[in-house]
């Protein structure tokens, strides 16, 4: 049997599960099912005490410290891709009321015919009332499960928002398992350890290392043939985002896996050394300097493991980036991409754009599209602290991508350079005609074009206040505006700085999108008064910079911009159709 650790992936051997677990203290247990990025449809998908069948799943209908949950993943509906199991501790002064002051709970899956094959204990835990243990999800048309342990201070009722219940339907689940606590027994409850986590096993056995993780390992790779759109969707588009973004998730926790394992080898050498210095039979002398040869030696080991499962598994997410990266629509691609060659104006926006890659240190050279969904919902600011003029050719390349992203006539670019020196990096944007007015320049510019945007954005939230979004007036351009604000604040007063704050705050609801290339050391002057709209904006780097964190482990990721090849003339050849579409769209501007 496999001891999984947080972030570890494992293969089923069935569809048919029983999952068992002791939890040392009386606990709920329930199951919530998902669709590919974990989000429920509504209270109907959730078994609990309360209401315990759901197709394919059988939840406890009692509370007990010792839960079993059983399912049968070929009978869930066609649009679940991931199950979750869940424990949350009951409501009530006399239970405890946070896993952190209870023991680990401990999880085991077993197979159709009961015998177990992964075990994951949830440690870490302190104020969590409830808890994602497990989650088994779709992947290439099989099933896998994964140790997550995610937990939630606020109780089954957040960990229900959380994915994507409304707050009345979560609060009334909520409800509906405390009622069910109340009026039904506690099952009995069966002496536990009281320890809070598993011991370590002795030195002459292996401890938890990732023997399986997100992709198939050497004995079965030759029948994994990867193959671009291979995730959930309804077109394409929304296949190929959703197979990025698993990707990212799996490189995330399979890392997270190598890193844990290599932590516990450490770990374990430490205890070790510490236990051989702490007797003095084993302190000194030829037997001493042996047993601590072998004790790195087993450390050397498990990190050994721990790196070839690593590298397998990263080696079916190259050769799955190299299937996805030449099938990525222009709004995905890079710009070295030949679909640019071919680009024509979209009739429909997309889904996401791509600002940039991603990738961590274990391979850099494997690389993720940093997909952002749009519209964008917060500004962007290339930091220029690094590099000024590459800063501004990052932002000319992004302001560049959203434009060509949105169908002719629906966004437009304008942009403040309040000393011309972004002119160079604007050639693209200012031969091709692709600007509505040439860029803005001198305080007078600055103040002219935040006036006019801060009128419209606050005409659109008065429509939008009235209840008819549509109603902007006839003054206000119904287009999305991109603000390319260069040399931030340079050409800026107290009076256009705080129209800037109110558009990068009030602007994207209303479609206003702010890209602003600044070094913030040159605002330092302003104090803590631009606080507010640095932390509004997510921040991007004209060269690599490991400041970006993903939503499921938090690793640090080193983010790469992305900028035309040298000495191509794809953002020009590009901007040109779009000028183009937007005359024969609108045939009055120019």
């Amino acid at each position: 049997m496999i001891e999984l650790v947080h972030g570890q992936n494992h293969p089923l051997p069935g569809t048919s599960l029983d999952v068992r677990v002791p939890a040392g203290t009386p606990v709920l247990a329930g199951v919530s099912l998902g669709d590919g990025q974990g989000r429920v449809s509504g209270p109907g998908s959730v078994a609990h005490p309360g209401a315990p069948r759901l197709p394919g799943i059988e939840a406890p209908a009692l509370l007990a410290a010792e839960q079993r949950v059983t399912a049968d993943l070929a009978a869930v509906p066609a649009d679940v891709d991931r199950v979750h199991i869940l424990l949350a501790l009951p409501p009530g002064a006399a239970a405890p009321t946070r896993f952190g002051a209870c023991p680990a709970p401990h999880l085991t899956v077993a197979d159709s015919g009961g015998a177990p094959f992964v075990s994951f204990t949830v440690t870490g835990l302190s104020s969590e009332a409830a808890i994602v243990a497990l989650e088994f999800y779709r992947r290439r048309g099989a099933w896998k499960v994964r140790a997550l342990g995610q937990g939630y201070a606020g109780g089954i009722a957040e960990l229900l928002r959380d994915h994507g219940l409304n707050r009345p339907d979560a609060d009334a689940v909520a409800a509906r398992l405390a009622d069910a606590v109340r009026s039904a027994p506690a099952a009995p409850t069966s002496p536990q350890p009281a320890a809070s986590a598993p011991p370590l096993p002795p030195p002459s056995t292996s401890p938890s290392v990732p023997t399986e993780a997100v992709r198939p390992g050497p004995a079965t790779a030759s029948a994994y043939a990867p193959v671009a759109g291979d995730a959930a969707g309804r077109s394409m588009e929304e296949r190929l985002h959703n197979q990025i973004w698993g990707m990212f998730e799996d490189l995330a926790r399979t890392v997270a896996a190598y890193r844990s394992a290599v932590a516990f080898a450490e770990s374990r050498l430490d205890q070790e050394l510490d236990t051989l210095l702490a007797d003095p039979r084993t302190r000194v002398g030829p037997a001493a300097d042996a047993a601590r040869d072998q004790a790195r030696a087993r450390q050397a080991e498990l990190v050994d493991r721990a790196r070839a499962v690593l590298d397998r598994d990263l080696d079916q997410l190259t050769a799955e980036a190299e299937v996805v990266e030449p099938a990525l629509p222009p709004p995905y691609a890079g710009w070295e991409s030949p679909v640019w060659h071919g680009y024509r104006v979209p009739a429909d926006p997309p889904m996401a754009v791509r600002l940039g890659d991603l990738h961590l240190p274990e391979r850099p050279e494997l690389r993720v599209p940093l997909l952002v969904r749009l519209p964008l919902e917060r500004g962007l600011w290339v930091d220029s602290a690094q590099d000024r003029r590459r800063a501004v050719e990052v932002a000319v390349a992004l302001a560049a991508r959203l434009l060509a992203s949105y169908p002719a006539g629906e966004c437009a670019v304008q942009v403040v350079d309040p000393v011309g020196s972004a002119a160079a990096a604007l050639a693209p944007f200012t031969d091709s005609d692709a600007l509505h007015e040439p860029p803005a320049a001198g305080a007078g510019g600055v103040a002219a074009v935040l006036a006019r945007l801060t009128r419209q954005v606050d005409l659109a939230q008065m429509a939008l206040r009235a209840g008819a979004p549509a109603g902007v007036p006839p003054s206000g351009d119904p287009a999305r505006q991109v603000l390319v604000v260069n040399d931030f604040p340079q050409g800026f007063d107290d009076r256009t700085i705080n129209r800037l704050r109110y558009l990068a705050d009030e602007g994207p609801q209303v479609g206003v999108h702010l890209l602003l290339v600044a070094d913030r050391g040159d605002a330092r002057e302003y104090g803590p008064l631009l606080d507010p709209l640095w932390r509004s904006m997510m921040r991007l780097t004209p060269e690599a910079d490991d400041h970006l964190a993903d939503p499921w482990v938090g690793h640090a990721w080193t983010y790469e911009p992305l900028l035309a090849p040298p000495g191509s003339a794809v953002l020009l050849q590009v901007l040109r159709q779009v000028a183009a579409a937007r005359r024969t769209y609108d045939p009055g501007r120019p």
